[in-house]
């Protein structure tokens, strides 16, 4: 573990951080003690450090938005101990089967007119499986990708030859994320391994799509958990464009139901250090955000947070809706980022 024994040190170490992390090419050598000695500088340090590589990369007061829909809904084989999909728990959620096309492009075209520049679809499968279904899912693709937005699709485990199809068809991201560290995977996950999860993120790439990839903060893991995700994530190269750090919703019926809340000084820590070793990635607040306050919505902005996903509904879960959004953003002096 790196050791900061005095000011000078301390400040020698932040600036070497922020010098690497403004670079040209960022860095994919990142080791876990030293992203473990960035979860422990002293929090206005860490915050700060985050800002400056923050405002070096990016619009610093621009937020994108994401919309998100579930276009098939439970019945799920896997086991994730949080997900309400999963068809090993009773959640008591709706399941319907994949939505016709209009219904989604209404759904598509509605979250155009309120703002946002990406479209994701989820489907709860444990991997995308050729057929009639995903054909279907190729036309919901080329659907939304003429409405002038990105796609961005998310169905499990996939073949570097459907990743492909999905590419022609105008998909332009997919998401699979990590979850948590490799050692701290198994307490959560059995149905699939967490090689299978790296081969598909090494598919997409292959087609060419850009990588939506982040984890979850609050399944029982720790601080070294939470640098061992960032870890595996910031040696990727390139880096994921998308990381969306979720809180985990505690969803009655799961195994995870009863888990201890997350801090939220420890959740800003995480996407602040998530912003310093993925300097150039937008990074995302994802689920659990109808939860946090306008307090640690901000925190987190500071911190390099610049998307999020915008809606009543993230898939199955609450989200906080337009209007909060809006809110927010104004009383902050942001913006949200415009299709062009």
């Amino acid at each position: 573990m790196v050791l900061l024994p005095s000011i000078g040190a301390l400040a020698k170490f932040m600036n070497s951080i922020i010098q690497s992390a403004t670079s040209p090419s960022p860095r994919y050598d990142w080791s876990k003690d030293e992203v473990l000695a960035l979860f422990e500088l002293p929090f206005p340090d860490l915050v700060f450090t985050a800002h400056s590589v923050h405002r070096a990369n990016h619009d610093h007061l621009a937020v994108q938005r994401s919309t998100l829909l579930s276009i098939k809904t439970g019945g799920c084989p896997e086991n994730c101990k949080y997900c309400p999909q999963s068809a090993h728990y009773d959640t008591g959620i709706e399941k319907h089967k994949l939505l016709p096309l209009e219904t989604v492009l209404n759904e598509a075209r509605k979250a155009k007119e309120s703002g946002s520049t990406r479209f994701c679809m989820g489907a709860a499968w444990r991997e995308v499986k050729d057929g009639p279904d995903f054909d279907q899912v190729v036309q919901l693709v080329e659907g939304v990708h003429q409405l002038g937005m990105e796609v961005c699709c998310t169905l499990g485990m996939l073949s570097e030859n459907q990743a492909h199809r999905l590419k022609d068809a105008g998909c332009y991201a997919y998401n699979h994320n990590l979850d948590t560290s490799p050692e701290y995977y198994g307490n959560v996950i059995s149905t699939r391994t967490y090689q299978d999860r790296l081969d598909t993120l090494d598919n997409v790439r292959k087609a060419g799509l850009t990588v939506c990839c982040g984890g979850i903060v609050g399944l029982g893991e720790g601080v070294e958990d939470r640098a061992g995700l960032l870890t595996v994530l910031a040696k990727q190269n390139p880096h994921p464009e998308s990381v969306p750090i979720n809180m985990l919703v505690k969803v009655e019926g799961t195994p995870l139901a009863n888990n201890q809340g997350v801090e939220a000084l420890d959740f800003v820590r995480t996407v602040a250090t998530a912003r310093i070793v993925l300097p150039k990635s937008m990074v995302r607040l994802s689920a659990g955000r109808n939860e946090m306050s306008q307090e640690m919505q901000a925190l987190s902005f500071f911190a390099g947070a610049n998307s999020i996903f915008a809606g009543e509904k993230l898939l199955t879960t609450p989200n906080p809706g337009e209007e909060r959004d809006h809110t927010l953003i104004k009383k902050l002096g942001m913006h949200f980022k415009s299709l062009h």
